[in-house]
């Protein structure tokens, strides 16, 4: 398969694309014509996304793996600032 050329938009650095889109974002806002979540509409959301992530149970095993290990490494951490090594 060809690679295809990144053009318009994609082409740009990703600082210029985030400026780009904030005028967007705020010319919504003045218009009146930017959706805005309501909390429901917020956790349905969240709670859709939440089943939809849940349903790969390969990438909750990669999130399980991720979370023990930054939750060890805390541990370990807290355990050596407890219990300084003894100087001789």
């Amino acid at each position: 398969m060809a690679e295809k050329s990144k053009r318009g938009f994609a082409s740009m650095d990703v600082e210029k694309q985030r400026q780009i889109a904030s005028k967007g974002g705020h010319a919504a806002h003045q218009k009146g014509t930017a959706h805005e979540f309501t909390p429901e509409e917020a956790r349905e959301a969240g709670r859709k996304g939440g089943e939809a992530v849940s349903k790969n149970r390969e990438h909750m095993a990669q999130i399980g793996r991720v979370g023990g290990k930054q939750s060890h490494k805390n541990n370990k951490k807290k355990k050596e600032e407890q219990s300084p090594e003894m100087e001789s």
